[in-house]
């Protein structure tokens, strides 16, 4: 089992978790603004089900069917996740405009928001895990799920100031009229969410930074060849494909070509993690003066 499916499978079993602690301080005390930050982790569990479900299914290695992969896989979850985060938020405006127009008092608020003040911290320990493995080990569906958590730690962190804030002032209004940013929030993570999986969905080219490597690595280390153009690049989940023509001397046999290639091949492999790289040869009258310079 990989690490990323163990991550996958610890957000389950932390997701469960946590939605059980804030369904006990919604239950406590009533709280509309409790209530969504319970209601905001019943879609960590969903999602963290989809995640590792995506995760499992991009796994798998390449057959007939999908000569590339099943890598975009991870994509698919992380749109679900914005999907079902953008449902929760417009579930939780419906039950701030409900209390805004009969606010009431909430009961226990201290033993509630200590309860909760549990769960954020579960939370906030492991969104910190997620992010950093998720990144690490470069899966979108990780990311993703680590960067609702950090959200919802924001979001939680916000209603435990407002509840406070009612208790304090007998404004008892602030309860849903806080659950009500909650929501817009929410709103807001999801769409984050949903623009970044799309990106990979449309085969959006690696960073500026990391194509900048790739391009001094080519030609750093295609000696013997003149030059390399048509390079382009794209992400599915944790796999980066780069193509690219090479163009070598006429009369260079196709022995000798096919060294130059497996030395680049074989750099740029040690330079980017998890890549798929395909090399086009062609004669030096296919050249463009135009691409990545050979360094001999």
């Amino acid at each position: 089992m990989s690490l990323v499916v163990k991550l996958a499978i610890g957000s389950l079993i932390v997701g469960i978790a946590v939605l059980g602690l804030k369904a006990l301080a919604w239950w406590m005390t009533g709280s509309v603004a409790l209530m969504s930050d319970a209601l905001e982790s019943t879609v960590n569990v969903a999602t963290a089900i989809a995640a590792l479900i995506a995760i499992r299914v991009a796994e798998r290695p390449a057959d007939a069917e999908h000569p590339y992969g099943h890598h975009k896989a991870e994509f698919f979850s992380a749109v679900l996740e914005g999907v079902l985060i953008i449902v929760a938020a417009l579930m939780i405006l419906r039950e701030a405009y409900a209390g805004i127009m009969a606010p009431h008092p909430i009961d226990a608020p201290l033993s509630g928001l200590l309860v909760n003040g549990v769960a954020t911290a579960i939370n906030g320990v492991w969104c910190y895990i997620l992010i950093s493995r998720g990144r690490a080990n470069r899966s979108p569906a990780l990311t993703a799920d680590g960067f609702h958590l950090l959200s919802d730690v924001i979001t939680s962190a916000g209603v435990a100031v407002g509840i406070g804030l009612a208790y304090a002032t007998g404004w008892w209004i602030l309860d849903p009229a806080l659950a009500a940013l909650v929501a817009v929030n929410i709103l807001w993570s999801g769409w984050k969410v949903m623009t970044s999986s799309l990106s990979g969905l449309l085969d959006e080219a690696v960073a500026p930074d990391t194509l900048t490597l790739i391009r001094e690595t080519i030609s750093s280390e295609a000696a013997g060849a003149l030059e390399a153009h048509d390079l382009r690049t794209r992400h599915a989940g944790r796999m980066t494909f780069i193509d690219f023509h090479l163009i070598v001397p006429g009369e260079m046999s196709v022995l000798e070509a096919h060294k130059v290639c497996d030395r680049v091949e074989a750099a740029l492999k040690a330079a980017v993690a998890d890549i798929s790289v395909t090399i086009h040869v062609e004669p030096e009258h296919k050249a463009k003066h135009t691409g990545i310079v050979v360094v001999d």
